[in-house]
């Protein structure tokens, strides 16, 4: 085919489009290079390609360049444990790596598996960040919303982790930004709670069920009083507190004025290189 039989106006504009989303996508990577959709769980490979959790059950990896020994971000998507996908937070060019986590949603599949799946994304983490450059003793797991639950969750309650040879003290810290620290309705819902959404619930699938001392230093981040979700504020202010009183040695919390349930994870990605900081005491990873 001749150039000038495929340059036509509409296909002009398809190649600037295209152009441009590639430009795009190099911005939005600058500072680092990213590996798309890798399965997690080993075991998957053995099902069938069109299987759900074969799908489902992957990762991308934001790798920092000329930066050694990096911190690490596992990040789980928000969605009501019903919907949403895999997505890097706001945090790269910061010489920090990033783990955007899929994970199976209900009600394709039932509870416990978007749990099970946190597990096995973290520590398919500890287990492979060294190969990339990164430290696996710098791994934070973080999440908004029903990601911040997940985060929670594999970051206190042992089950998850140590299905897959790893444990909770093994973590740097736990980012949850706007998560239930109680039983996340949805979850309550499924195992035959019929009280309100609100009511809440503190079993097994609660964050807060599994406050003890010792655990990895955390960052509670919430929104605005009035415009996060109700009692959401108040819920993670009495997990900051408790695990205070516990003496845990680096609990901060953060209640961000004027930002929505859904505007959060901008504030948060203030915070949150901060805090990495803080507990990796030698400050951001150090440049080659």
């Amino acid at each position: 085919m001749k150039l000038r039989d495929r340059v036509t106006p509409s296909g002009l504009r398809k190649g600037l489009a295209g152009a441009l989303m590639t430009l795009a996508a190099a911005a939005a990577f600058a500072g680092g290079r990213v590996e798309w959709a890798i399965p997690y769980r080993a075991s998957d490979a053995q099902l069938p390609e069109d299987a759900y959790q074969r799908t489902q059950c992957k990762l991308d990896i934001y790798i920092p360049e000329g930066v050694e020994d990096f911190p690490t971000v596992v990040w789980f998507h928000g969605g009501g444990l019903v919907k949403g996908g895999r997505h890097f937070p706001d945090l790269k060019d910061k010489g920090i790596a990033l783990v955007a986590v899929g994970y199976r949603l209900h009600p394709q599949a039932n509870y416990p598996a978007f749990l099970d799946d946190a597990g096995a994304a973290v520590a398919w983490t500890l287990d492979n960040i060294a190969k990339y450059g990164g430290d696996p003793n710098k791994v934070f797991v973080s999440g908004a919303s029903a990601g911040g639950y997940l985060s929670a969750m594999v970051g206190m309650d042992p089950r998850w982790l140590e299905a897959y040879g790893h444990a909770p003290d093994e973590l740097a810290g736990i980012i949850p930004v706007t998560g239930q620290m109680t039983t996340h309705f949805n979850v309550k819902k499924w195992l035959g709670d019929e009280g309100l959404q609100y009511r809440p619930v503190v079993d097994e699938n609660a964050p807060m069920y599994y406050v003890r001392r010792g655990l990895p230093p955390f960052c509670i981040i919430v929104g605005d009083r009035d415009l996060d979700f109700p009692a959401r504020v108040s819920e993670n202010q009495f997990m900051a507190d408790t695990l205070k009183v516990l003496k845990n040695k680096q609990v901060e919390f953060y209640a961000l004025e004027g930002l929505s349930h859904t505007q959060v994870s901008a504030g948060a990605a203030i915070i949150i290189p901060g805090f990495i900081e803080r507990v990796t005491e030698t400050g951001p990873a150090k440049k080659k």
